[in-house]
């Protein structure tokens, strides 16, 4: 079933869940503030869906194509060891994923970000918003 309405319990639904760097009707492409990770991003659905299927095709198939845009970004920008993309919402049942770019010296790796962390590091170089939000034009606007 497709919740197309903004609930008022949702973070996704009341917030823009990061930094805004890129949005269309469909969709916006955040950076979100985590510690550690300059290269962690999120594309949130604009309204209350739960799970990709609820989308018509022709979504899937943008929300898929900004994903792939995002991890090409982000590999451009940043020459990562890995880019993990995961769609969970067990926590917050509205419709995102998340890419993420990861080094071998960031505190989690190999494991999920998500995990317990392996190792102290030092915050990593810092990407500007607006670079990334000018390297998201630039690859959405040609694809």
């Amino acid at each position: 079933m497709t919740d197309s309405f903004s609930t008022p319990q949702c973070v996704f639904c009341q917030s823009e869940g990061g930094t805004l760097l890129w949005q269309e009707p469909l969709l916006r492409v955040v950076r979100a503030d985590e510690a550690g990770y300059a290269g962690f991003c999120r594309i949130i659905l604009q309204r209350h869906v739960r799970e990709m299927t609820d989308l018509a095709p022709t979504e899937r198939l943008r929300v898929m194509t900004v994903v792939f845009a995002v991890e090409q970004v982000l590999r451009n920008l940043m020459s990562p060891d890995k880019i993990n993309l995961a769609s969970l919402g067990n926590q917050t049942p509205h419709l995102h994923w998340h890419v993420i770019a990861r080094f071998h010296a960031d505190r989690h790796f190999p494991d999920a970000v998500w995990s317990a962390p392996k190792r102290v590091t030092k915050q990593p170089a810092q990407l500007s918003d607006a670079e990334l939000t000018q390297a998201l034009r630039t690859a959405l606007q040609s694809g």
